[in-house]
């Protein structure tokens, strides 16, 4: 693990790092905040997974995370989206390629040598983390929009791997979505099974959830069509999932809106975490 850089953030540190990662077979960077906690014993993490064209950098500066999770006295993970490179495959499409891995292990050509984002996230990056930082085992997950997709789905197919669960504007519904069924067909193939444990409302439906979500949606987002948060919520309530889905009047997809509801999320989190 290289440093690329560490500032002090709120009493703690927000650093940058790189690596060579296996999974992904090339070099991915990340972020992680430590609280000022954190030297004191290990600290719960929260993991904060971004959405489409994000690196690891627009959640880190733009999210507000840090603040909360200093007064909380937990640590947040910021991944990066997809593998990066000169010699990794791309697309004109931004929701396909680089920054638009959608938290999936591709299968098919040219994605499958390094696009194996859901490895990558459950099980390569986390062991790296517990072994370089003072974090302990206790693991709640969010993101945004493709980020919130993935952060849902990680959940309900590993629930033994995290402890609490929220979302922003996630991407709901993506075997119904123009936002989905284009990027789970390139990396996945064209069999649909192979889809539905990429889908959050399926998942619900399919195998619902040992504890409680939280997902906040802006009214104003221009992605509704894309996002489908309607079906996540109708899901959620046939299945008697216990949640919290709150829609924001007159916010919008972006950092404006995540900043202004990090500190709900963070203390949704904590409460969970450190209960």
């Amino acid at each position: 693990m290289k440093t690329i850089s560490e500032n002090a953030c709120f009493g703690g540190t927000q650093g940058v790092y790189s690596h060579s990662s296996k999974v992904c077979n090339c070099d991915m960077t990340f972020a992680v905040y430590l609280p000022p906690q954190a030297k004191s014993g290990p600290v719960p993490v929260l993991w904060y997974l971004s959405g489409l064209t994000c690196t690891h950098e627009n959640a880190m500066t733009k999210a507000g995370l840090q603040e909360h999770a200093a007064r909380r006295g937990i640590a947040v993970v910021f991944p990066d989206t997809s593998p990066r490179g000169e010699d990794i495959a791309d697309d004109e499409d931004y929701a396909l390629g680089q920054g638009a891995g959608f938290y999936v292990n591709a299968t098919e050509k040219p994605w499958a040598p390094h696009f194996q984002m859901y490895d990558y996230v459950l099980k390569e990056l986390p062991q790296l983390v517990a072994d370089q930082f003072p974090v302990n085992d206790l693991r709640g997950v969010t993101g945004h929009s493709m980020g919130g997709h993935g952060a849902i789905t990680l959940a309900l197919n590993n629930p033994e791997r995290f402890q609490s669960l929220s979302a922003f504007a996630p991407i709901a519904n993506p075997t119904e979505s123009d936002w989905g069924r284009k990027q789970l067909a390139a990396y996945l193939g064209t069999d649909e099974a192979k889809w539905a444990p990429h889908d959050a409302t399926l998942l619900i439906r399919n195998k619902g959830w040992h504890g409680d979500i939280l997902v906040d949606q802006g009214t104003s987002d221009p992605f509704l069509e894309l996002l489908k948060p309607e079906s996540l919520s109708q899901a959620l309530a046939s299945e008697r999932v216990p949640s919290v889905f709150r829609m924001q009047a007159n916010y919008d997809h972006s950092y404006f809106f995540v900043s202004s509801f990090s500190a709900d999320h963070v203390d949704w989190h904590a409460d969970r975490l450190l209960s």
